[in-house]
Parts: structure tokens; sequence; C-alpha cells
């Protein structure tokens, strides 16, 4: 593990056994929530182009275009998962609450598919989300991370 990679690691793990002490069941106000007729979404995760860093707590893919989305605010994601373009509807809500679904994708064939799928299901299956400074994390429903990214400069 390179010096890099394991202070991502030591970043990880706190926010893992942060999010790992809230309880995953969602209670009534934790359901994301679309955006208001004529409403928009908003926060830090919303109009920013997010880069894959990792999948899972420390595994970096090798793509031959990097992976990333974006949120615009009506709530439409869109983004490139290494081979195809993607895009879909974000649902955010209170206490990092986030749902990706309908995603749908281009139909190009590379060489890395199952990297490229391991990505959009990082996504389709991401249930919470933490910022710090300038990285996003996932966490699925068991509170286990699914993976990283980093804000695109």
């Amino acid at each position: 593990m390179t010096m890099k990679g394991g202070r991502l690691c030591l970043w990880l793990a706190p926010a893992a056994l942060l999010l790992s002490a809230c309880s995953s069941a969602p209670g009534p106000s934790s359901s994301p929530q679309e955006a208001p007729s004529g409403g928009e979404l908003s926060g830090p995760v919303v109009e920013q182009r997010w880069n894959l860093l990792l999948v899972g707590t420390n595994e970096r893919l090798s793509m031959p275009e990097p992976p990333f989305f974006a949120i615009d605010r009506d709530g439409r994601i869109s983004g490139h998962d290494g081979c195809n373009r993607f895009t879909g509807e974000a649902r955010l809500g209170e206490s990092q609450r986030i749902e990706i679904s309908e995603l749908s994708t281009t139909r190009k064939a590379c060489p890395n598919m199952d990297d490229a799928r391991r990505v959009t299901d990082m996504l389709e299956n991401a249930y919470r989300y933490l910022i710090d400074h300038d990285r996003l994390v996932f966490f699925g429903p068991d509170s286990r991370v699914l993976g990283g990214w980093r804000e695109s400069n």
C-alpha cells in the first residue's frame, strides 16, 4: 500500500466508524425527497463534478477514462463509469441520505466492463454520504463503505 493509500484508509476508517454508530434503519425524516415542484436540490454534493478515487476502502481502478458524476439542481445525475456515459435521478434527504435511481447507460463495449459495472453499482447502492474537505464517501444501507470520490478542480 502506498503512503497516499495508507492516509486515505486512515481517513475512511473514522468516517465508516462514525456512520456505523448511526442507525441504518431509515426514519420517517431520513428518506430522500425529490426537489419540490419548482424547487431545486442544494448542498455540497450538488453542482459539483466528483471523480472516482476508490472502490471500497482501498481499491483503485485503472480505466481508459476516469469515472465521474455530477448532480444537477433539478436532481439529474450524469457522468461516466469509465466505459459508458450514464444518466439518472438523484434524491437527497436529511442526515446525508442519498438515493440514485433510474440509471441508464450507453452500451459501448470496453475491456473493463466489470469495473465499469462496479462504479454504477456503487452509485445505485449508495444510501448515505459523507463529505470531508474535497472527498465524498458513499455508504451502503449496512454502513459499509462503498467507495470514495474526489472533488474535481
